[in-house]
């Protein structure tokens, strides 16, 4: 099946035909770990994983490789460890496993590359040091790059294709333009590939003295070294897209690199229709919404339901509506069993520019329709295709706190049955109304008493109860 992607560079739909067919690479922008990943942040991660999923299906899992980076040098970094006292290697480290941990949980696949030490951590920025010192080495042997007063800066004039993935001119930038130029710049869009560190900043040895790379060079090196000379495809959101991703490809392109085939940008997000900002009291981050007992999968749902490429709008309707709907798969994904069949309807929505709210909207019928056994195991397989229903077994989503809750309301169960025996309806009706009170489905037959979960299930409601 034939995969069409947007490409941004060339502004328009075009068959994606990978370099090497037995070796589709991917590069996808990750993120500077200095705290927790905010929901706009998970919207790349979502959407590049989807095309990651359906790489692998029409490829072959062994025949994509699929690269995002962690950022763990930078002055963001630097201004966390001076404030709270702690090592800056402690608060990449703690930060790049929230991130990790935040992701699994909203269903991203890790990529196919890791760190150097084959951690679950993916590459960090601080392991390629020594490829971006040559990468800058071999800009200024060519004449595109220059050092002055301890920094090295990119000549951006010397890139005759420099803003056309923005679709902006270098004149038109310069005279918008409202920042005070530094002294050692020759010219005022030119952008800085190393720059000095004191001593209490992280640094390097290199040619120029101490100092540490600018945020773009890192990803023109890293790619470089982990997928070669020329790649098929890199992603992020498109607030990226300038000035870092111009950046990419003005310096990759200059140290003689083919660099990217497609170019792919998400739109940003917004909650209940304004921009997410802490001023506005609507800024929020993924662990807030799973603490608060928002499914990860209910997250992905509501990102997904929304193509990648038009402004996404978090809304409680939406998080209400996507609970309810999982539930109900849910329910008919029990007994179903795995398989690697999805409907080829749904495939070809995502192979059309990764169009998941067609895809969903076709769930939606193929749910409708699944009366056998057969229909239901390709439903599920369907459903994982698009990242959802992976940790479902047996209908199931498993976990110790699910675990737990299974205990609880058991328990709880037990005790209305007790209590009906012993003709104390009041306490009866009293614990029914609690369990129904946290989204519990009651039924009360002759028989005894059964228990579901509803799509409102909150077991916060229970605390106290045993």
């Amino acid at each position: 099946m034939t995969i069409t992607l947007y490409n941004t560079r060339t502004r328009q739909k075009e068959a994606f035909e990978p370099i090497d067919a037995e070796n589709v690479r991917m590069y996808v922008c990750g993120p500077t770990v200095y705290d927790r990943a905010h929901l706009g942040n998970a919207r790349p991660v979502i959407v590049f994983d989807v095309l990651y999923r359906l790489l692998r299906h029409v490829y072959g899992p062994e025949h994509v490789t699929y690269v995002r980076n962690f950022t763990d040098v930078d002055d963001k970094i630097n201004a966390r460890a001076a404030k709270s006292g702690r090592e800056i290697g402690e608060i990449t480290a703690e930060t790049s496993q929230w991130f990790l941990d935040d992701m699994a949980a909203v269903g991203a696949l890790e990529p196919s590359i890791r760190d150097q030490d084959n951690n679950r951590a993916m590459p960090r920025a601080t392991q390629y040091i020594a490829q971006m010192i040559v990468m800058i080495e071999d800009l200024i042997a060519k004449g595109h790059a220059y050092a002055k007063e301890g920094h090295v800066l990119f000549r951006v004039r010397s890139y005759e294709g420099y803003g056309k993935l923005s679709g902006r001119s270098v004149d038109d930038m310069i005279a918008g333009a409202r920042v005070e130029v530094a002294p050692f710049k020759e010219d005022p869009m030119d952008f800085v590939l190393w720059k000095p560190s004191d001593a209490q900043t992280p640094g390097w040895e290199s040619a120029w003295g101490r100092g540490r790379p600018g945020w773009h060079i890192e990803c023109s090196a890293m790619a470089h070294e982990l997928l070669g000379e020329a790649f098929d495809i890199h992603g992020g959101g498109n607030d990226l897209m300038f000035p870092h991703h111009e950046n990419e490809i003005a310096q990759s392109k200059c140290a003689g690199h083919d660099f990217a085939n497609f170019w792919m940008h998400n739109e940003m997000l917004q909650v209940e229709g304004k921009k997410m900002s802490k001023s506005l009291g609507n800024f929020f981050t993924v662990r807030d919404l799973l603490d608060q007992g928002v499914p990860g999968e209910v997250i992905r749902f509501v990102m997904l339901s929304t193509h990648y490429r038009k402004p996404m709008d978090w809304t409680e309707k939406k998080r209400q509506e996507a609970a309810d709907t999982l539930w109900k798969w849910k329910k008919l994904a029990e007994g179903a069993e795995r398989q690697r069949r999805p409907h080829l309807e749904v495939v070809a929505a995502l192979s059309d520019d990764l169009n998941t709210p067609l895809a969903i909207s076709l769930l939606h019928q193929k749910f409708a329709e699944a009366q056998t056994q057969e229909e239901r195991n390709r439903f599920l397989a369907t459903l994982s295709l698009i990242g959802i229903g992976d940790d479902w077994r047996d209908g199931v989503a498993v976990s110790v706190e699910n675990a737990f809750e299974t205990v609880t309301l058991d328990g709880i169960a037990n005790k209305i049955v007790e209590a009906r025996s012993q003709k104390d309806f009041a306490l009866s009706d009293e614990l029914r109304n609690v369990l129904t009170s946290a989204g519990v489905v009651v039924q009360i037959t002759k028989e005894g008493v059964s228990w579901e979960r509803g799509p409102n299930f909150d077991p916060s409601k229970l605390e106290g109860l045993k």
